[in-house]
């Protein structure tokens, strides 16, 4: 099969994919624009081409399944490239020797992504899930010269990550396009058929899914975008109100186990552990109580916290730590379905305080806050979505929203003077990895 047969195949708008000299190129738009489509066969014509290393990207992958390999094993199967070897996890040239290899980016080693460094070219899929964490890592990482990186995306939000920083003002380097259905010349006429029946039918539904338009904030959404932007905007706060630390411990293996620092109205900072254990988790959050002296740990007692509460209370510090159990009978019962519904809706009232608020600016910590949904049940009470489903919409848990929500868990009042100023401040000057202790 000749390479210009394939081209044929590839609609016009996608041409800057094997012409373009930039360095990023991003595509966008609703289903049947046929950005995976184009860009799989972009790759495999450069893959024949020349030798080159190609990493599909994603931000979780737990299996290879997971990943665009199905779609570039089908385009080979039906452009009957015989000169692609489809191996057990990734794709080999045997007259070039380029080679395509697939990875999640929301990855438990770090060091597997810093190892891309060789790559030629860098397909991320579903770019609206890429965190700003992922993204920070992965590109300088992607730094042979003439290195490429392709994103292809059905936006979410207005505040998807990589809209924001690359998108929303581009520069010389960074080519975006936008394609619909209607700019695909081999959208089949059942999608036409479907696009159109969801334009009469549900027209706010119809933009989203089929121009691409950011889904518009929802009147279920618990926390808008607004509110976390205007705290994450730097502020000169004060506070003499007492330091209060919520532990949201990792439950499974992708989980973060997530410190959240709040003192009053500013948010100090978040410190994240993976992969620790729940001696090592009490042995850090013990140190964490010997440094900053917080009037209250507030720990969420689910899973392996309880193991983690037991282990502070037999070291003596009972009277700073509390076991909270999400599920549990919330406090105003008559108003929340349960504690985790009334945490949160704390936390929604510190935000949308009139007085001014401090958050640290973190694109993660956005996306988790507004992304659970309300609701009320028979009595009134104001419920919250299961997480999983919140979870399998994020691709990740909630893990920094759950530690600040924890941080409201019950009033606290100050039982004794509050920490020295200087411990305070070492909350901003300390720059150390503190994920790594």
């Amino acid at each position: 099969m000749k390479n210009n047969v394939i081209t044929a195949r590839i609609p016009e708008v996608f041409a800057p994919l094997l012409t373009s000299c930039c360095r990023i190129k991003l595509y966008y738009g609703g289903r049947g624009g046929g950005k995976s489509y184009a860009f799989a066969d972009s790759l495999l014509i450069k893959g024949r081409m020349s030798k080159l290393l190609i990493a599909c990207l994603r931000e979780v992958q737990d299996s290879i399944k997971d990943s665009v390999y199905r779609l570039l094993c089908e385009r080979i199967s039906f452009y009957h490239l015989i000169d692609y070897d489809i191996q057990e996890n990734k794709i080999i040239n045997r007259i070039t020797g380029s080679e395509f290899i697939f990875k999640g980016l929301r990855d438990t080693d770090i060091q597997k992504i810093k190892s891309l460094e060789g790559v030629d070219i860098a397909w991320i899929e579903e770019g609206q899930s890429i965190s700003q964490k992922s993204w920070d890592i992965l590109a300088p990482t992607i730094r042979k010269d003439g290195s490429e990186i392709w994103i292809s995306m059905n936006r979410e939000n207005e505040n998807d990550p990589l809209w924001v920083m690359l998108a929303a003002h581009p520069d010389e380097r960074t080519f975006v396009a936008k394609v619909n259905y209607y700019d695909n010349p081999f959208c089949p006429e059942e999608l036409k058929l479907q696009a159109e029946k969801c334009q009469r039918e549900r027209p706010d539904d119809y933009l989203h899914i089929w121009l691409g338009q950011p889904r518009k904030s929802s009147s279920a959404q618990l926390i808008c975008p607004a509110m976390v932007r205007r705290a994450f905007e730097p502020k000169n706060i004060l506070s003499v109100s007492p330091l209060i630390i919520g532990l949201d411990i990792a439950r499974f293996g992708d989980d973060r186990t997530v410190f959240c620092l709040r003192q009053g109205r500013v948010c100090h900072k978040f410190i994240t552990l993976t992969h620790y254990d729940t001696v090592s988790i009490a042995d850090y959050c013990q140190s964490l109580i010997r440094d900053y002296k917080p009037t209250r740990v507030f720990l969420d007692s689910g899973g392996i916290g309880a193991g983690v509460y037991d282990i502070l209370v037999s070291r003596g510090l009972r009277r700073t730590v509390r076991a909270v159990n999400f599920g549990s009978r919330a406090i105003a019962d008559d108003r929340y379905y349960n504690r985790r519904a009334e945490m949160w809706d704390n936390a929604r009232e510190w935000l949308a305080s009139d007085l001014e608020v401090q958050l640290p600016q973190d694109e993660d910590l956005l996306k988790e806050l507004c992304s659970v949904n309300k609701s009320y049940d028979n009595k009134g009470r104001l419920l919250l979505e299961n997480k999983d489903e919140i979870k399998k919409r994020l691709g990740c848990s909630p893990d920094l929203a759950d530690a600040f929500v924890l941080t409201f868990a019950e009033p606290v009042c100050e039982q004794s003077p509050p920490p020295a100023v200087c411990s305070i401040e070492k909350l901003f000057s300390d720059n150390t990895d503190t994920g790594k202790w």
